[in-house]
């Protein structure tokens, strides 16, 4: 998933980012708000966490203008513990949750990951292509009843695919939701993953492909591998 960070405090910000990109998110950060509403606008984040005392406009603002122009990306609040009016007014704009600070990373991520799942509308953190499992909340992924250990950025890759099962997902989205940045065009960074990735899942040569790839378009896990 791709998170966008608008947080004023580097003492916060900075550890936030390093949080959710060891929990394998990919994650764009700024301290302004004007800059973090452009970046919500130019971009299609997963989930926004935005702090409300922000310099040049407000989290408030903000989540005003994205609810205004229909943009429904779960939105997280970072609120000082005093400021009830604040999250009351956040929670009627469209905030979709809230942490007062000083908060644990631990439950950060938690609420991250739960707003993740509500955008692709998936109750259960069980998601299933197959003998494949993975579990959202454990951050497991089985196959054949064996435990399989990926690196963060190939769960990221799995969990992002398996969102969108049976929907063929072009590179270019991936590279927008797996990675920080963009890769240059000519860049092979996305195929090498994937082949990294069905390495990683193949129990053997003989194992039934659960990624597979539509030439021209890009990849997907279909309904029924």
């Amino acid at each position: 998933m791709r998170i966008l960070l608008v947080e004023d405090a580097a003492s916060i910000r900075k550890p936030v980012v390093r949080a959710l990109k060891a929990s394998g998110f990919a994650v764009d950060s700024t301290g302004d708000g004007v800059e973090g509403w452009q970046m919500a606008q130019d971009h299609d984040y997963d989930v926004i966490i935005l702090d409300i005392m922000l310099p040049g406009m407000d989290g408030l603002e903000i989540l005003r203008r994205l609810r205004t122009s229909g943009n429904e990306t779960p939105v997280l609040f970072l609120t000082a513990k005093d400021a009830i009016e604040d999250r009351v007014a956040g929670l009627r704009l469209g905030a979709d949750d809230y942490l007062t600070k000083s908060f644990a990373v631990e439950e950060l991520l938690a609420r991250v990951d739960a707003l993740g799942r509500r955008k692709y509308a998936k109750r259960s953190p069980l998601l299933v292509a197959g003998d494949l499992e993975l579990d959202q909340a454990a951050k497991k992924v089985r196959r054949a009843g064996r435990e399989l250990n990926l690196t963060p950025q190939l769960f990221s890759l799995l969990e992002y695919l398996l969102l969108r099962k049976g929907h063929v997902v072009s590179r270019t989205e991936i590279e927008e939701h797996i990675y920080d940045e963009l890769a240059s065009p000519m860049s092979n960074v996305v195929d090498t993953a994937v082949c990294a990735l069905r390495r990683a899942i193949a129990l053997s040569d003989e194992s039934e492909p659960i990624i597979h790839t539509r030439r021209g378009m890009g990849y997907v896990i279909p309904e029924s591998p």
